[in-house]
């Protein structure tokens, strides 16, 4: 039973709930969809004080060091030469759980990065998978409150879920990755991690590429099955925030390859899968990750209040050198994540000791309000001024990209290759015989626990049309399960 058109809080009808609105077919998203920003602006408000998502965190302290020239591809300073050390911050964390949630659980790991560089914080704010669950931002709130507590029943509820996953298929590439065996890292040190988005790097002659990030653990990749987790869960719920300590204060600093995929500017426009697609990967065999240097951790927090639970990041932290792409995803996080640490932690988050720049000064006409420290005096506060104040470069941080045709609501461009099923079969067919039986009990055990066998159908359909054996697996064995 409906109950009328959907609207925004001041009850106009909303047209389009699934595609933000954009510059132009695949260009960057507009300040004026507002619908766009009043979710995301109220989904940020809706719990205090830990934070919606990632509130189940830890932290630690390391360096890192380039490994490789990269020069030709970007001028950021930290990556200027071979050998050159960068301070870093990294913030591991669950999604779904709150504070007190446990570690050992199936769920997406947060895989934050702050980069203390001479030319300002560099934040790469990503996951353990290469992809996500959507493509656009307009659709973050609704995702997550599927994942959240039911407002009726105050728990997770696997009609909620699935109802979502099912009528979004482009959920189906990370499903499949979040029910195999890396759904449940044993630890955060044994689990890779990835910037998931497509970023811009470019170089002193103004030269434009698209890269992707990757962190490959140096100790090895180690998974906990669901029947183990449930056991570790219950046993030792701090286990992953327990082990990096444990491992840092023995010596045994946990390290990661850092890689890059880097993609011409020139071939993004006739790459067989849209590359600026959130649910779609780069084969390797397309773009080979480089290796650019490696890092390491080696420090703890001495306060887990100060220094992870505030800590902040956000993908807009960016530095000479590198910049954004039409990813939806990503436009709308520019926005979102800081408007989430100005709302949690306050309009000064970024003068606490744990998100300043460390290597260099921020220089700002920003004053007043909660938690500033007075750190300005008396100097002006505002740009141009005759006293001697910070003034603009005139150089941008990264170059433009083309945008065209008319404004509007525009889903995600398709290229050649792009469906939302091609590349979740891929991943299944490269998976052994004993991971897909673990993929299929994985899943089947929860499409179980779904009331309605509507939505059990069209579930079970997506990963049909991304496998057929996959599709028929699954099924026979829900059916088993439902009796």
């Amino acid at each position: 039973m409906t109950q009328g058109p959907l609207t925004t809080e001041a009850g106009a009808p909303v047209a389009d709930n699934q595609n933000s609105e954009t510059a132009g077919v695949g260009g960057p998203v507009l300040v004026q969809d507002q619908l766009l920003l009043e979710k995301l602006a109220h989904f940020n408000r809706e719990r205090i004080p830990e934070r919606v998502v990632h509130a189940r965190g830890a932290g630690a302290y390391g360096t890192f060091t380039v490994t490789a020239d990269v020069t030709p591809y970007t001028r950021a300073a930290f990556l200027s030469e071979v050998g050159k050390q960068t301070e870093v911050f990294l913030r591991f964390s669950t999604v779904a759980g709150n504070l007190g949630a446990a570690d050992a659980v199936r769920d997406p790991r947060g895989f934050a990065v702050k980069f203390y560089t001479e030319e300002g914080n560099y934040d790469l704010v990503g996951n353990n998978t290469p992809v996500f669950f959507i493509r656009d931002a307009i659709k973050f709130p609704d995702f997550i409150h599927t994942q959240k507590r039911d407002p009726y029943t105050g728990s997770q509820e696997a009609d909620n879920v699935w109802d979502f996953w099912s009528l979004s298929p482009e959920s189906t590439h990370q499903v499949t990755w979040l029910f195999g065996d890396r759904g449940i890292p044993a630890s955060y040190r044994h689990m890779d991690g990835f910037g998931s988005h497509t970023f811009q790097w470019n170089n002193e002659a103004g030269e434009v590429f698209w890269v992707k990030y990757h962190f490959k653990t140096d100790q090895g990749i180690k998974n906990l099955t669901a029947e183990e987790a449930e056991i570790l869960a219950g046993k030792d719920p701090d286990s992953h925030q327990r082990d990096l300590r444990e491992a840092i204060e023995r010596g045994e600093f946990p390290s990661w390859t850092v890689g890059v995929q880097i993609m011409p500017a020139a071939d993004a426009a006739t790459y067989r899968f849209n590359p600026f697609d959130l649910t779609k990967v780069w084969p390797h065999a397309d773009y080979p990750v480089i290796e650019i240097g490696k890092l390491e951790l080696n420090r703890n927090p001495r306060n887990i209040f100060a220094e992870v639970e505030q800590s902040i990041f956000s993908p807009a932290h960016f530095v000479p050198g590198i910049g954004p792409s039409p990813d939806k995803m990503l436009q709308g996080r520019l926005f979102a994540y800081g408007d989430a640490h100005r709302y949690r932690v306050g309009i000064n988050a970024d003068h606490l000791p744990v998100n300043r720049p460390h290597a260099t000064e921020a220089r700002t006409n920003s004053r007043d309000g909660f938690l500033y420290d007075g750190r300005h005096g008396g100097e002006k506060n505002y740009e141009p001024n005759s006293f001697g104040g910070p003034q603009q470069t005139g150089r941008a941080l990264w170059q433009p990209f083309d945008v065209s045709g008319g404004t509007g609501n525009h889903p995600t461009p398709v290229h050649a290759e792009d469906n939302d099923f091609v590349q979740a079969g891929n991943l299944y067919r490269l998976m052994t015989e004993a991971e897909k039986e673990r993929l299929v009990a994985n899943l089947a055990g929860f499409i179980a626990k779904v009331t309605r066998q509507d939505i059990v159908e069209r579930a079970i359909g997506n990963f049909r049309n991304a496998d057929a054996d996959f599709g028929k697996r699954l099924e026979a064995a829900v059916q088993e399960l439902r009796g």
